[in-house]
C-alpha cells in the first residue's frame, strides 16, 4: 500500500443529513451506507432531440471504481475495526458515520433520543479509530446537509475542547491535526430560514424544538459550534453561522457545494420548497449553504431525491476534484466598468457557467434563471469598480485520466468559462419592460482555457486562452497557437497568474481594461 496518504488517498468518512424522528430514522438506518451508495436515473437529449436514458452511479461506487477505494464493512464497522491490528487496513477506504443507529427501533428495541452533540463526539471517536487501524495521518470528511454541521461542531468545538483537557489551552485549529479536507453538500451553514411567516416559523421551531429541528436555528448553532471557553471573545451577539473562526480550521480545505433547484425537492408534497423560497435547493437557501471565504460551486440540483445533489454527476465531479486535485484555479473579473453610459436604474447581472472537457455536466452554474446570477456593480463616477471580482474557484487533477482525441490522450486540461451579461431597469422595487427584450443578453461569450500542468523540471503550469467568438473552428478542433499563450504576471513563487482581455468589440460596454484573471496554484495535502 505504501505510506498512507502518499498517493493522496486518505480514508473518507461520510456523514449524512437530518432524518427527524421515527420512520425517517428507521429508513436511514436500514441503508447500510446511509445514502452515500444511492445513484440516480434521468434522461438526456440525444442528437435527434429524443430523451435518452442516463444513469449515475453513486459517489461511493465511483470512489471505488475511479480511485480504487475499498468499503470494508464486514458486518459491523466498529466490530471490524476493533478486531484488526493497527495499521493493517487500507487507508483508501470509505467509512460511514452511523450516528442514527441508537435512535432507531428497527431492531425491536426502543430507540434513544438523538443527540447532535453525541453525534459530533462519536465522529471524533470514529476518526481516531480509523486513523489507528489504517495508519493514515488524517481523514477526508464528506457530509450532506446536517452532516456538515456535525463536522463543523467536531472541528470548532469537540476536538479543540477534547485536546484542551490534555494540553490546557484551546487551539481553534486543532481539528486540522486529524482532518485534511471537508466537502459539504447542501449544508445549512447559516441555518435554515423561511421565506414566509415573517420569522414566526423559525421562532416556533427554535422554541419547541420540533423533531429536533432547532439545531438549524442560531441559538443552538452557536451552542454546538462555540466552545464555552471562547464565548467571551466569540459572543452570541456577534455570531454568524456562515463564518468560521479566522484562527480555526483552514478555509481553503473546506468546500461547499450549493444547490439551486427547489422544484425537484418534493418533501412534504413540495411545501418545504415553497416555504424556503425559489432561491434555494428546496430546503437550504443559497445564501446559507456556504461558509464565507471557503471555495464553493453552485449546481442546479435539489437538496435530495431523484435530482438530489449527493447522487449527481455534478456533485461527484466537484467532490473528486476537491479531494484529489493538485491544481487550484481561481477566476476573477478584472477592470469591468459596466454601466458607465447607462442610467442608474439599469441593473446588470452576469450568468456564469464552468464546463470541463470530458464531463457531461456543468461543475458550476450561476444564472438569473436559477435566481443566483452574479450581481455586477453599476459603475459610478469616482468609483471605477476596477478591483478584481472573484467569480469562482475550482480544482483540477493533473493525474486524472484525460480524453483521447484521434487515438491520442490530450496533453492539456481544458475548461470553458461561459459568461452572459444581461440588464433590466429597476426603480423603487418595480421593473420596467418598455425597452426590454426578455432573455436577450447585452453580451455573451465563452473563454476556452487550456492548462498544461507543471512538469518535473517546471514547477508552474502553462496556459492558453481564447474567446469562442474569435475561434474560427468548432471548439473541439481548436489548437492553441503561440499568440494564445498567457504570460505569467505574478512573481510569487509557487503561483501562476495570467490575464486575457475581453474582445475589442465588447470593450465599450464592459470597459477598456475589462478581462479575466486566472490564477493557478499547485496544491498539496498538508499531512
Amino acid at each position: 500500500m505504501g505510506f498512507p496518504g502518499d498517493d493522496g488517498r486518505l480514508p473518507v468518512i461520510y456523514v449524512r443529513g437530518f432524518a427527524g424522528t421515527g420512520s425517517a430514522i428507521n429508513n436511514a438506518v436500514d441503508d447500510p451506507f446511509y445514502g452515500f451508495s444511492q445513484g440516480s436515473v434521468h434522461v438526456r437529449a440525444d442528437g435527434n432531440g429524443r430523451a435518452k436514458f442516463h444513469q449515475f452511479e453513486s459517489p461511493m461506487l465511483r470512489l471505488v471504481t475511479d480511485h480504487k477505494y475499498e468499503v470494508p464493512v464486514h458486518g459491523d464497522q466498529w466490530a471490524f475495526l476493533n478486531g484488526v491490528e493497527s495499521g493493517s487496513v487500507n487507508p483508501a477506504s470509505v467509512w460511514i458515520h452511523r450516528f442514527y443507529d441508537d435512535s432507531a427501533d428497527t431492531f425491536g428495541e426502543e430507540g434513544e433520543s438523538f443527540s447532535f452533540e453525541d453525534a459530533a463526539r462519536d465522529l471524533f471517536e470514529l476518526i481516531k479509530l480509523v486513523l489507528e487501524k489504517t495508519g493514515a495521518p488524517k481523514v477526508f470528511l464528506v457530509a450532506h446537509s446536517m452532516g456538515g454541521l456535525i463536522c463543523r461542531s467536531l472541528l470548532q468545538r469537540v476536538i479543540p475542547e477534547t485536546l484542551a483537557a490534555e494540553e490546557g489551552k484551546i487551539d481553534p485549529a486543532a481539528g486540522a491535526r486529524y482532518v485534511a479536507r471537508v466537502f459539504t453538500y447542501a449544508t445549512p451553514h447559516g441555518g435554515i430560514r423561511f421565506a414566509v411567516g415573517f420569522g414566526l416559523l423559525e421562532k416556533i421551531r427554535d422554541v419547541l424544538g420540533v423533531q429536533g429541528a432547532d439545531i438549524f436555528g442560531p441559538d443552538r448553532m452557536y451552542e454546538y459550534l462555540t466552545p464555552p471557553a471562547l464565548r467571551r471573545r466569540l459572543t452570541r451577539k456577534a455570531f454568524v453561522g456562515t463564518q468560521m473562526p479566522d484562527d480555526g480550521f483552514p478555509l481553503d480545505e473546506l468546500f461547499c457545494l450549493v444547490g439551486s433547484n427547489p422544484g425537484d425537492y418534493d418533501v412534504a408534497l413540495g411545501l418545504s420548497s415553497k416555504a424556503v423560497g425559489a432561491r434555494s435547493d428546496g430546503l437550504v437557501q443559497i445564501d446559507n449553504a456556504a461558509v464565507q471565504g471557503a471555495p464553493l460551486a453552485v449546481v442546479h440540483r435539489s437538496h435530495s431525491g431523484r435530482y438530489g445533489i449527493v447522487n449527481s454527476e455534478e456533485g461527484y465531479q466537484n467532490l473528486q476534484r476537491f479531494l484529489f486535485g493538485d491544481l487550484k484555479i481561481e477566476v476573477e473579473l478584472a477592470g469591468f466598468t459596466v454601466g458607465k453610459a447607462a442610467p442608474p436604474e439599469v441593473e446588470f447581472q452576469l450568468d456564469v457557467g464552468l464546463a470541463i472537457r470530458g464531463l457531461p455536466v456543468m461543475v458550476h452554474e450561476q444564472s438569473a434563471a436559477h435566481f443566483c446570477p452574479v450581481q455586477i456593480e453599476h459603475w459610478k463616477e469616482g468609483d471605477p469598480i476596477d478591483s478584481p471580482l472573484p467569480l469562482l474557484t475550482t480544482f483540477l487533477s493533473s493525474k486524472a485520466p484525460r480524453p483521447r482525441v484521434g487515438g491520442r490522450e490530450v496533453p492539456r486540461l481544458r475548461h470553458a468559462l461561459r459568461l452572459r451579461l444581461m440588464s433590466i431597469r429597476e426603480k423603487e422595487g418595480h421593473f420596467f419592460f418598455d425597452d426590454h427584450l426578455e432573455q436577450t443578453e447585452d453580451w455573451q461569450d465563452t473563454l476556452v482555457v487550456d492548462i498544461e500542468p507543471p512538469g518535473k523540471d517546471r514547477p508552474l503550469p502553462k496556459a492558453w486562452a481564447a474567446w469562442n467568438s474569435a475561434i474560427p473552428t468548432a471548439v473541439r478542433d481548436w489548437n492553441p497557437e503561440d499568440k494564445d499563450q498567457l504570460r505569467d504576471m505574478d512573481d510569487t513563487p509557487g503561483r501562476w497568474r495570467g490575464h486575457i482581455g475581453v474582445p475589442d468589440f465588447a470593450k465599450d460596454l464592459l470597459g477598456a481594461n475589462a478581462g479575466i484573471n486566472l490564477t493557478v496554484t499547485p496544491r498539496t495535502l498538508v499531512l
